[in-house]
């Protein structure tokens, strides 16, 4: 297996450093920590340089945070400096690592996501019969769960640069357990991490049809039986790379009755929006327009976030529901 070597002077390099922050600071402009590092922009960047170069770099604090939707999940961010820092990382390392990752993996990557996810499931099931059956996982906690010494045994596969590797271990080390969410490093680790499980699935069980989005993934075959057997298979799997399925959501079911997959019900012909998808819309749409009449937004900020949501709800089958929901929410505001 090809590793690569000579990379640490590609992160550490100013305009890689200087493209990471445009990178970083994208959205976030007007945030206090920001524009400071902007004001002084040279001198942060060199100071970064210097850092790196002479390995004297350590991450910041993490600001911890919790967030409810669609589920509940602690969010840790690091300050600006560091994110900096991550995005270099990404730059140099990520397209490595892209290489090796199976085509159907669809989370955190370009020319991927929900939307192309969804498409290729639909695509599976209709290469299949009524006959067929689903295997549909989820891993326990995954994000917390990643143990920290695999992840960097499955990274030196790839990456023979000491230097970088030490700076790698700082990150990964960085967080109290597993990869925090809130990191653009740590969507790249799960990636990684998975992907022993993508090859296993792919490679040794020689699985034709196989998706996986982070850590949800499904299996599709003819065989019930064989599903159960595989199902067996895939947790002795997860096990030995230190993970666990989730004991209520590793489910067994017929194609037919739909597949649950990234917001939607997927069937052969067509595509439904989930009922928590749409009471998650509700309640976000009810807060902007709350907002909007205490005159916290204007009303194309209003506007900005049914839009957004209104994209979603034109993936799947819903025009009934979307004009239902139009007149739901925005019939007193119009």
């Amino acid at each position: 297996m090809k590793t690569y070597k000579n990379l640490f002077e590609q992160v550490c390099g100013y305009d890689n450093l200087y493209s990471a922050y445009l990178k970083a600071r994208r959205g976030k402009t007007k945030l206090a920590e920001v524009l400071k590092f902007t004001y002084n922009l040279e001198s942060e960047l060199s100071n970064l340089q210097y850092e790196l170069e002479n390995h004297i770099y350590e991450t910041g604090e993490y600001r911890h945070f919790i967030i409810f939707e669609p589920k509940e999940r602690k969010i840790s961010a690091l300050p600006f400096r560091d994110r900096v820092v991550h995005h270099a990382v990404y730059f140099v390392i990520e397209p490595i690592f892209e290489k090796k990752f199976i085509s159907d993996s669809y989370a955190c990557r370009k020319r991927k996501g929900t939307h192309a996810g969804v498409k290729k499931l639909q695509k599976f099931i209709r290469k299949t019969d009524d006959t067929y059956y689903v295997l549909k996982c989820d891993v326990s906690k995954y994000f917390y769960s990643v143990n920290c010494e695999i992840l960097k045994k499955v990274i030196r596969k790839k990456i023979a640069d000491e230097k970088l590797l030490e700076l790698l271990d700082n990150i990964i080390d960085s967080a109290d357990e597993g990869i925090p969410i809130g990191n653009l490093t740590s969507q790249l680790f799960a990636n990684i991490y998975l992907n022993e499980l993508d090859e296993f699935v792919k490679y040794e069980l020689k699985i034709k049809y196989y998706i996986r989005y982070m850590d949800d993934f499904i299996l599709l075959h003819e065989s019930k039986q064989k599903l159960q057997k595989l199902k067996e298979e895939i947790r002795l799997f997860l096990v030995s790379i230190k993970l666990t399925l989730h004991p209520k959501k590793a489910n067994i079911f017929p194609v037919t009755l739909g597949v649950d997959f990234l917001g939607y019900r997927i069937f052969n012909n067509h595509r439904l929006i989930r009922k928590s998808t749409v009471k998650r819309f509700l309640k976000t749409v009810k807060i902007k327009i709350k907002k909007y009449e205490l005159e916290d937004i204007n009303f194309n900020k209003l506007m900005e976030s049914f839009n957004s949501w209104e994209a979603y709800l034109d993936y799947g089958d819903s025009y009934k529901l979307k004009n239902s929901l139009y007149r739901r929410c925005f019939g007193n505001v119009m």
